[in-house]
């Protein structure tokens, strides 16, 4: 129901070398103009959650995202982490560039307004 990609193993093994290790939340969060994204922090369980103990490190998700988004993912890649699921995230819809000029109820999808 999750896996851990060996670069992603690596990477996280490189920051909790000198760290104690910590539990590892899947999260989904409102992602701004990109659109809602899984992400990754540190936390601590809570009963909301299901817990999954993946080639030596704790990893939390909600259970009601869990149920959801079965199975998950989290993988490396030049980006850096990128945590997969069956959840269809639609992209954002903002297309207007950080300048503003912007309606605030929405994107002009053509990259430009006005």
């Amino acid at each position: 129901m999750l896996t851990l990609s060996d670069s992603a193993k690596a990477q996280i093994d490189a920051f909790f070398t000198d760290k104690p290790k910590s539990p590892i939340r899947i999260y989904l969060s409102s992602g701004g103009c990109a659109g809602p994204r899984l992400g990754l922090a540190l936390d601590e369980k809570n009963d909301a959650d299901e817990a999954f103990e993946v080639q030596g490190y704790s990893f939390l998700i909600e259970k009601e995202l869990f149920d959801q988004g079965k199975p998950f993912s989290v993988d490396l890649t030049h980006m850096g982490f990128e945590v997969g699921s069956s959840l269809e995230l639609g992209g954002g819809g903002c297309g207007c560039s950080s300048g503003g000029g912007c309606p605030s109820s929405g994107g002009c999808g053509s990259g430009s307004c006005g």
